[in-house]
């Protein structure tokens, strides 16, 4: 079975903040996952290069606009690796071969009728990069970025929504989770049923873009050309190879609220009209905000997803960020909440168990797992928090796997306390029960540390290592029970040391 995911295309007007890495997180840990089960999954993320607001943000820097984005890329091409990211390719929508699969598309969309020329005259947010009525603004203000749009008035190509709205209309009533969550499928199906305007296709008035490819005085619009990368990645991501056959349509597209419009109304529409297969499912995250206020490179109230890893390391951001915003709904983040959950969970619940196993198994089993069977409760206990972490993760609900996780975590802490296997080893009659307490305990972390290998993966491995269990990856081994007997336990130090306060 082959699975396609993505990403929305970074825009590259300034740097990433924590929300930038927020969906590429969530993206990767649903792909890291199918892949445990055996999925083939391609995984696409990238930048988005084009239009009036990258060619000013370059101007203002004193750069061309390609120099420019060549930089901005390659900064979110470095946050994708920092995260550890597993996807399959990177795209730019300054790619040649991305460039001339977008002219093909869009040259689709005019042979089947929808592409045609007309006068624009609107009010358009160069942050945004879109157009507004009067009654989209907030007293004549841009809802997104709180500032003024602009008069613009200009001959352009047009693409022909309003003739898709019964289509769109037929589509969401076939698949009535085509858009989570729930709250997200009823705004999109309201903009349907509010009665779709044509939209501009092209323009005249800035230069650095993709060419019209019958009309090369103009260019096409920036999120026209945008959303078509993740039909283009697929055609040149190997060289030599078009995966299209074998990954189209994507099974999940992963991205927040503010562009839902674009990719659950536009963006379906454009692929009916090329000829294309719609996504199977869009899945909308809500903003993460500090002190209550949407994060935003343009107002520069970021948190740096970089200061945090670099603080507390990786798998923190990743647990952080998933476990404290439940997906789909907004979260406000702080550096003060990262340092608690990683002092709480991730030191305090976790950190600390799988060193007090690896110690007390080295001190009184000589570092070997013992011949044992896993204790009947806490094998059934996590027979049942697998079974729930697999349907979650099906439904793409990464924080209620996470807790189901934790769940275990709790568990196994509450088992050291209750069978206290410091006190066992005083009883040599307590043999046989000391083996299992730390057989249990070593296979319970084996098995916590498979569920959690596509949310922390370097701790996760780390743990594995720890118990003995280094190969244990793939999903079949969240079965309780299959730690070799002797398998030797080992840690070098702390997976979380303790960090005393967050970064100023």
């Amino acid at each position: 079975m082959s699975s396609y995911v993505t990403t929305p295309i970074y825009y590259v007007n300034a740097n990433p903040h924590l929300g930038h890495a927020y969906t590429t997180i969530a993206a990767d840990v649903w792909a890291r996952h199918r892949r445990q089960r055996g999925e083939d999954v391609f995984f696409l993320t990238g930048t988005d290069e084009h239009g009036s607001k990258v060619a000013r943000s370059a101007a203002a820097a004193g750069l061309s606009p390609k120099e420019f984005c060549d930089l901005i890329a390659g900064v979110f091409r470095s946050l994708a690796a920092d995260l550890h990211a597993t996807n399959d390719f990177f795209i730019r929508t300054s790619d040649p071969e991305h460039e001339v699969f977008v002219q093909r598309f869009v040259e689709r969309m005019k042979a089947a009728g929808d592409v045609y020329e007309a006068l624009y005259a609107g009010l358009y947010c160069t942050g945004c990069e879109a157009f507004y009525t009067e009654d989209d603004l907030n007293d004549g203000l841009c809802p997104q970025h709180g500032t003024r749009p602009e008069w613009l008035e200009e001959r352009n190509w047009f693409f022909r929504l309003s003739a898709y709205g019964e289509r769109l209309r037929a589509l969401y009533a076939e698949r009535p989770d085509y858009v989570l969550p729930r709250t997200r499928y009823n705004e999109a199906l309201a903009f349907i049923d509010g009665g779709l305007q044509d939209i501009s296709l092209s323009r005249s008035s800035i230069e650095w873009g993709v060419p019209v490819p019958w009309d090369p005085d103009q260019v096409i619009y920036v999120w026209i050309d945008a959303l078509i990368n993740y039909a283009s990645a697929l055609t040149y991501a190997r060289p030599g190879e078009d995966l299209t056959a074998q990954h189209w349509p994507p099974r999940w597209q992963v991205l927040a609220k503010d562009i839902l419009k674009f990719h659950a109304v536009i963006w379906p529409a454009m692929l009916m009209s090329a000829g294309y297969a719609v996504p199977e499912q869009l899945l909308i995250h809500g903003y993460l905000t500090v002190r209550d206020a949407k994060m935003s490179k343009s107002v520069g109230n970021v948190l740096d997803p970089f200061l945090v890893i670099n603080t507390y390391g990786l798998d923190a951001l990743r647990f952080y960020v998933l476990k404290d915003v439940r997906f789909g709904s907004d979260g406000d983040v702080s550096y003060e909440r990262v340092h608690d959950r990683y002092n709480h969970e991730l030191a305090n619940d976790l950190g600390n168990l799988v060193s007090r196993t690896v110690a007390m198994v080295g001190r009184y089993r000589s570092g070997a797992a013992p011949a044992a069977a896993p204790d009947a409760a806490v094998r059934d206990l996590l027979v049942a928090v697998g079974a729930r972490v697999a349907d979650h993760l099906d439904r793409f609900e990464l924080t209620e796997a996470l807790e189901a996780t934790w769940e275990a975590v709790r568990a196994l802490n509450r088992f050291v306390e209750e069978r206290a296997p410091w006190k066992l080893a005083k009883d040599p009659a307590a043999a046989a029960e000391l083996d299992v307490a730390l057989y249990t305990l070593l296979d319970g972390l084996r098995v916590i540390a498979v569920l959690l290998a596509a949310f922390i993966p370097d701790a996760a491995r780390s743990i594995l290592i720890a118990v003995g269990a280094e190969t244990a990856s793939g999903w079949e081994e969240i079965a309780p029970g299959r730690l070799p007997v002797g398998a030797a336990s080992r840690l070098d130090g702390p997976l979380f040391p303790r960090i005393d306060a967050p970064p100023a």
